[in-house]
């Protein structure tokens, strides 16, 4: 397996996909359309997407998963949209290019959004109504991930944490809340599409918290150290708002550490797994070491 090429053609598969399953630009009222097309045409590393094919093939069936990666990475980038609203981060810079709500306006970028997560679950129920135990499945764990417990709930502590003494169990919710949710129900997801069993995806589901806690680790420790053009977004917004991250709890030393831990946690649950894991295993250690 050549790690570089297998990730290239799982991007390049989940592009053709989204264009595929979202509606073209021109689609009546085009704005509205134009706007959720440029958010989710901005490029970026596709990791959500790319995981729920991964988890497929392990079972050989990634071309099977199209739809859900798509369904996944719709709900992401709906969130990144509100995201930087005003109201919110206020951010400027996403994915080396202006935000929802610059390049078009306020009013536009939340109702993208808010079309962006309806199309997900409309997709999946559409897509897969064939398959309706599966489609039940996916809408189940789409909407528990995206919810007010998880990426939505995490959100809120977010706003509630900012200038007020940060605890690390408060960022932990935070970030399972966030990012880890959403890494996890791509990995479940691509299994569910698979027929994993229940333990398999258990052990998916496990990967997936202790890679997506290490990956917003890692984004923690890039936003305190590297620039804006390397990143794509606005470099140093963390400590700027006084955010609640592993950072401002453990130092950069502490955060490099718990980044290690949970990188070690997620590659521990991927030997239970069927199949050929040897791209997981890359992909997960590369997401550890980015930046550096």
């Amino acid at each position: 397996m050549n790690f570089p090429s297998q990730l290239q053609v799982f991007r390049a598969e989940a592009e053709q996909a989204l264009d595929h399953f979202v509606p073209a630009a021109q689609t009546r009222p085009s704005r509205l359309h134009s706007a959720m097309r440029y958010s989710l045409e901005a490029g970026g590393k596709r990791i959500r997407p790319v995981l729920v094919l991964a988890a497929a093939q392990l079972y050989g069936c990634s071309k099977e998963a199209h739809a859900a990666a798509v369904a996944i990475e719709c709900v992401h980038t709906y969130s990144l949209i509100h995201d930087d609203l005003p109201a919110l981060d206020n951010d400027d810079l996403r994915r080396g290019r202006p935000t929802c709500h610059r390049a078009f306006d306020e009013p536009t970028a939340i109702l993208a959004g808010d079309a962006l997560l309806t199309h997900a679950f409309a997709l999946l129920s559409s897509h897969y109504a064939e398959r309706p135990t599966l489609a039940v499945a996916l809408v189940r764990e789409l909407g528990k991930a995206a919810g007010s417990t998880e990426l939505i709930g995490g959100q809120m502590e977010d706003i509630e944490a900012e200038r007020t003494p940060a605890t690390r169990d408060q960022v932990e919710f935070i970030h399972n809340g966030k990012t880890a949710a959403m890494i996890a129900v791509s990995l479940v997801c691509g299994g569910l599409v698979g027929g994993a069993s229940h333990d398999e995806l258990e052990s998916l589901r496990r990967l997936g918290r202790a890679l997506g806690l290490a990956f917003q680790v890692v984004d923690d420790v890039l936003d305190a150290t590297a620039t804006s053009p390397e990143l794509g977004k606005t470099a140093g917004k963390d400590a700027a708002a006084q955010k609640a991250t592993m950072v401002r709890v453990l130092g950069l030393d502490g955060a490099r550490e718990c980044a290690r831990v949970h990188t070690a946690a997620a590659l521990a649950q991927l030997q239970k797994l069927p199949g050929d894991t040897a791209f997981l295993q890359s992909l997960i250690a590369s997401l550890e070491t980015r930046g550096k």
